[in-house]
C-alpha cells in the first residue's frame, strides 16, 4: 500500500446550493439528491447537486460513484445535519475493493465513524508485514459470517480529523 506524503490533501468539493445540471438555486428545506463522483484528475471525489426535477428527467454526472436524497439546510442550521445510516454504510461497502491510498482513508475514517455509532462491531487486528487490517462485522451478525477487512492507513490524528471533516461536508452538504 502507498504511504501518505507528509501533507496530503483531501479535498471534496463543497456543495453551491445549485443544481449542477440546471444551475437553479436549491432553497433551503428543499429536498435534492446529493452525489459524489470520481475525479479524473486523482483518487478524490467531488460533490455534485441535484435538483429534485433535473434528477427525475434523468440529468446524472459522469463517474458517478454514490448518491443519495437529502434535504437542503438552513443557513443558520449548518452543524448538526443528520446523515441517514444506510448512506454511511453504503459508501463504506462500495469503497472495498478501491486500492488508491485517498479512498483507503475514507474508508477507514467511515470505518471508524460506524464503529462509534456501532453499526460496526472491531473483531480483531491483523499484521501482514507492513499493512495493518482491522477485522469487523456488522452489528447483528452471527460470528460465521466472514470478516469485512479494513486497511490501516496508520493515520495521524489530524489526518483522520482532516478526513473526518471533508467526509462531513459532503455527506451534510455544508454551503
Amino acid at each position: 500500500m502507498t504511504r501518505f506524503s507528509a501533507r496530503p490533501s483531501y479535498d471534496v468539493a463543497r456543495a453551491t446550493g445549485r443544481c449542477a445540471s440546471t444551475g437553479a438555486v436549491i432553497a433551503p428545506g428543499e429536498t435534492y439528491i446529493a452525489t459524489l463522483c470520481e475525479r479524473e484528475s486523482d483518487d478524490g471525489f467531488d460533490r455534485l447537486d441535484y435538483s429534485m426535477q433535473a434528477w427525475e428527467r434523468g440529468d446524472r454526472p459522469q463517474r458517478l460513484f454514490s448518491s443519495w436524497r437529502a434535504v437542503m439546510p438552513e443557513p443558520s442550521r449548518r452543524a448538526g445535519a443528520f446523515v441517514d445510516d444506510e448512506v454511511l454504510l453504503n459508501l463504506f461497502h462500495r469503497l472495498a475493493d478501491d486500492p488508491q491510498p485517498q479512498r483507503i482513508a475514507y474508508r477507514f475514517v467511515l470505518a471508524l465513524i460506524l464503529l462509534r455509532k456501532r453499526l460496526l462491531k472491531h473483531d480483531s487486528t491483523q499484521n501482514r508485514g507492513e499493512q495493518v487490517v482491522w477485522l469487523m462485522r456488522l452489528r447483528g451478525e452471527p460470528p460465521e459470517t466472514p470478516p469485512i477487512e479494513v486497511a490501516d492507513p496508520r493515520l495521524t490524528s489530524e489526518q483522520v480529523r482532516e478526513v473526518s471533516d471533508q467526509l462531513g461536508e459532503v455527506l451534510r452538504g455544508e454551503l
